[in-house]
């Protein structure tokens, strides 16, 4: 790993956690992107503040990179080299989608609420998460 930066994590993860909270606390929901996204596309109910908050999360990220250019990674340079090709967008965002839908979440719905509501489910999620995520790295060889 060429460019750990603890500080920069640090922060994100503690702006992670209180955006979670925020929405929690304000809106009594979970802050699992992919169930926030998907019911957008599927969902009667209102979806007005799942749209205020996916265009607040990309809007926080372009705002945190004008603001805070040093505290960014370099995109280009950490991006694997398989990213640039369509084909593996695709299986890499299918797979994806498959994976939230059986696992009934995502990382940010598991990997944070869940664990911070000492959920079960969650907690096995995450570690399936985990090992997926270093087969893959043993698999690509792409770190």
């Amino acid at each position: 790993m060429e460019s750990f930066a603890p500080v920069p994590a640090t922060i994100g993860g503690l702006l992670i956690g209180l955006a979670a909270a925020i929405l929690w606390l304000g809106n009594g929901r979970i802050a699992g992107v992919s169930g926030i996204f998907g019911r957008i596309l599927v969902s009667v109910e209102p979806v007005r503040w799942r749209i205020t908050f996916l265009v607040a999360m990309i809007a926080a990220a372009g705002l945190g990179a004008l603001v805070f250019p040093g505290l960014m990674a370099d995109g280009a340079a950490a991006a694997p080299k398989l990213i640039g090709d369509p084909l593996w967008l695709a299986v890499a965002g299918g797979l994806t989608g498959l994976g939230t839908s059986i696992g009934n979440g995502c990382t940010s719905g598991h990997g944070v609420c869940g664990l911070g509501r000492l959920s079960l489910r969650s907690a096995v999620a995450v570690a399936v998460f985990f090992l997926v995520a270093m087969l893959t790295v043993a698999a690509t060889g792409i770190v």
